[in-house]
């Protein structure tokens, strides 16, 4: 019983966090293509990079091309969300 509520609890913190999984359908599974065809190639990018250009597409002080698409998918994003996206991006 106690490694069904553990795995439970581990699958929900998991679920809870921000994935790459929606920014995955412009960028690619390891954030190697340009997003509809516009944007920079995300793969590569450090944490504080990808960092500084998710807050500022939240606050609207940063990018091109792209600036409205990601200020809507960026939005609902807290802090630690982004964090959590800019470590997964900075490992592929």
């Amino acid at each position: 019983m106690k490694k069904i509520v553990l795995g439970t609890m581990i699958t929900a913190a998991a679920l809870m966090a921000a994935t790459f999984a929606p920014c995955a359908g412009c960028h690619g599974a390891d954030g190697s293509k340009k997003a509809l065809g516009k944007s920079q190639v995300i793969k590569g990018w450090d944490v504080a990079k990808t960092t500084a250009a998710l807050k500022g597409y939240k606050d609207g002080s940063y990018g091109g091309a792209m600036k409205g698409v990601m200020k809507g998918q960026v939005a609902r994003l807290s802090d630690a969300d982004i964090a959590d996206l800019a470590g997964q991006i900075s490992k592929f």
